[in-house]
């Protein structure tokens, strides 16, 4: 243990190669003139750009405090000072660019300005509020940070208050508000600090430029100081960031950049990554060296991750870096396919609990998805098979401000009974009610246009509205009340410990990560790509965080989408194009644009329910080909006379709201109606014959499948409480 947290640091500066395969020593020895390093994902970039300063340091060729390395977070910031004290090259400056740009502004505001640098504005939101008030605009909590977002996007590009609205048009950006009350409130901002005598994030960065554009004496003591740069995560620079490495380089060409275009996913912030494949542009001369030795992943989920990219298109695409693990084989990639989201959810921490019995790290462990409102259904599953999560780059879904805020307010109309609020005069049921005091919150029948926080808002409330909707279905004399406390019980069973837990966390939070077993879900048409990606440039960076996603991965990777969003609901959803050809049982897309045509399964791909699909349904009464997914799952037309065995019927609704109550959770996550009447219309007298009826998996079976044919059988069922279960092998 102590080798590891302490190792010996190298004795000599050829010490400092031992280790390095080819082309990382390439890198580490290339200390002259502009150097390019095309890095792909788990090819131990870091590695080779801080044996490079080291190197350097160590053979004297670089004095440690003319060096400056910067990246993009103070996390990996500090990771590479700490891996280069342990290679012998302590007082090298590694720091974010706006830690450094900070430094530099502090130390020669006095000189440049006169007085002390103004103070630095921690949380600019407030300000942008003060400042959409001057302006007669009315924002609620997340359009202001979508404006925010909008104002810092502006500065990083470099584009002044009047030319936000057609910079914002050229960009193809989805403004949350109307663009010229955007540029107005940006303006007012800019006079407010002005007035006020602070400065923001962004403004750190600017002045800084500003300093060493108007002031060339301060310029050059900054370059005298300076003479070689280190810059992480190329493709994610901005042209702010990429001006002030200009000014701090001068004339002089002794920079090492490193970057892979593939993993360019934060355009929205401004990232671009042109500066990247400009780079032997711009300098003719420049070394360039590709790290493609994958040393994260297994062969297997790196042919996935090269699959992936050999479909892309655009500029990027060119650049792409075709991988090769270095690893031992692994298993293959798992697909596989759920009749619908619950199932997905609950089949995704079924295999979790698996991995887990079997040896492997809970935090070794995550479930990645495309936006954090997909997170609710997952912490459900999770806690119902009794594993430990954490969420990262999110609040937990109950714990989110307009989940809590949308919580007091059902409960509030509640409490003062539905037709007596005038707000609920027009709702006949509960998830009328339930949509129309969400309305009053932002709410609405379509989503929003464009991504941010107004969509994540509309997506957490969107979630609420569907559950109320399964609530009711499963409950059709339920009241506004018993939702309530259906969410205060959903609320209380999602406390689990954070500290050893199943990573929950978006793709986007999931950069620079990495874990043994990673379960990308809900990969559908519409959520990936995401259906507001409309160009093809949105679409491939669509592609490219995918790729992000898989190379997550170490060992174990699972992908899954489900065809409906609800039990019971049609089947119309279509597995994410970017799989096409690549998923067994898929064929190739040819081109770019529209959904891939859906082909099926295959080899290698799971289905929730094999038997729904091996041929069309028909119905057991008149032989008629069904479509509907509720006759699918009862096999016959809803209008075809059947024997119904009543009695049973009520018997099997009565022991199924024994065990949701039992359970904590809704009756239909038990069984669907559609389901108990099936099995009533069947009466199965062995597993076989359950086993046969549509919405009754292995996991069911086993669950509460002795009971039911024992109600079959005319017995009682023991109605035990089955979440004390040993958790499914």
């Amino acid at each position: 243990m102590t080798a590891t947290l302490f190792p010996q640091v190298p004795d000599s500066a050829d010490a400092v190669l031992d280790g390095l395969d080819p082309e990382q020593r390439a890198v580490a020895t290339a200390l002259s003139g502009p150097v390019c390093v095309l890095a792909g994902a788990g090819t131990g970039k870091t590695r080779a750009i801080t044996h490079r300063i080291a190197y350097g340091v160590r053979s004297g060729v670089l004095q440690p405090a003319s060096v400056l390395a910067v990246t993009f977070t103070n996390r990996a910031a500090g990771e590479m000072r700490g891996r280069l004290r342990q290679l012998g090259a302590g007082g090298v400056q590694a720091r974010t660019f706006h830690s450094a740009a900070l430094r530099q502004l502090q130390y020669f505001w006095p000189k440049a300005v006169g007085g002390e640098v103004p103070r630095l504005l921690e949380r600019k939101v407030q300000l942008v509020a003060e400042a959409a008030a001057r302006c007669r605009v009315r924002l609620d909590r997340n359009e202001l940070r979508d404006v925010t977002g909008e104002i810092e996007w502006s500065k990083v590009t470099q584009t002044v208050p009047e030319d936000y609205a057609p910079a914002a048009a050229k960009a193809g950006r989805e403004a949350p508000r109307d663009p010229a009350e955007i540029g107005r409130i940006y303006g007012t901002y800019e006079q407010l600090k002005r007035d006020r005598g602070v400065i923001d994030f962004e403004d750190v960065l600017l002045l800084t430029v500003g300093v060493l554009q108007d002031r060339h004496d301060i310029a050059e003591t900054v370059r005298r100081q300076y003479q070689h740069f280190v810059v992480d995560e190329y493709q994610d620079v901005s042209p702010l960031q990429q001006r002030l490495l200009e000014l701090w380089l001068g004339d002089r060409d002794n920079l090492c950049v490193v970057g892979d275009a593939s993993q360019t996913i934060y355009s929205f912030t401004g990232a671009t990554p042109d500066h990247l494949l400009n780079f032997r542009t711009r300098h003719p001369r420049a070394t360039v060296v590709k790290l493609v030795r994958d040393y994260r992943s297994t062969p297997q989920v790196v042919h996935l991750a090269n699959g992936l990219l050999s479909q892309a298109r655009g500029r990027a695409a060119e650049h792409r870096l075709e991988l090769v693990s270095q690893r031992p084989a692994g298993p293959e990639p798992r697909y596989t396919e759920f009749a619908d989201e619950p199932a997905e959810a609950e089949g995704t921490a079924r295999r979790i609990r698996e991995l887990i019995d079997s040896g492997v790290a809970a935090s070794e462990i995550a479930i990645l998805y495309r936006i954090n409102a997909q997170s609710e259904v997952y912490e459900q599953a999770l806690a119902d098979v009794g594993v430990p999560y954490q969420l990262r780059g999110a609040e937990r879904f109950f714990e989110r401000p307009e989940v809590r805020e949308a919580a007091l307010l059902l409960r509030g109309a509640a409490r003062a009974g539905g037709h007596s609020d005038p707000q609920l005069a027009d709702a006949d049921d509960v998830p009328s009610q339930v949509r129309a005091v969400l309305g009053t919150r932002g709410w609405t029948a379509e989503p929003p246009a464009g991504s941010g926080a107004v969509r994540d808002r509309w997506e957490s409330l969107a979630a609420l509205v569907r559950l109320a909707e399964d609530f009711v279905r499963a409950r059709p004399a339920a009241t506004l009340s018993d939702l309530v406390a259906e969410l205060d019980e959903r609320a209380a069973a999602q406390h689990a410990p954070t500290v050893e837990g199943v990573t929950l966390a978006s793709l986007h939070a999931a950069k620079g990560l990495e874990w043994d077993a990673v379960f990308l879900v809900g990969l559908a048409e519409g959520m990936m790509p995401i259906t507001y990606a409309k160009t093809d440039e949105q679409v491939e960076e669509e592609r490219r965080l995918l790729y992000v996603g898989v190379t997550r991965a170490r060992r174990d990777l699972s992908l899954s989408w489900a065809l409906s969003r609800t039990p019971g609901g049609r089947a119309t959803r279509r597995p994410t194009r970017f799989l096409a050809g690549l998923r067994p049982g898929s064929v190739a897309r040819s081109g770019g644009g529209g959904p891939a045509a859906f082909t099926g399964g295959g080899a290698g791909v799971e289905r929730a329910d094999r038997r729904r699909r091996r041929g069309p349904a028909r119905c057991r009464v008149c032989g008629k080909t069904l479509t509907d997914a509720g006759e699918i799952k009862l096999m016959r037309c809803e209008d075809c006379p059947v024997e119904l065995d009543e009695a049973l019927y009520e018997r099997l609704r009565d022991w199924r709201a024994g065990q949701a109550g039992l359970l904590g959770q809704p009756a239909y996550c038990v069984f669907t109606d559609k389901t108990l009447l099936a099995i009533a219309e069947a009466v199965p007298g062995d597993e076989s014959e359950l086993a046969g009826i549509s919405g009754v998996g292995r996991r069911k079976l086993e669950r509460f499948g002795a009971d039911v044919l024992a109600l079959c059988a005319g017995g009682e069922a023991t109605c035990e409480d089955a979440s004390e279960e040993t958790p499914e092998k």
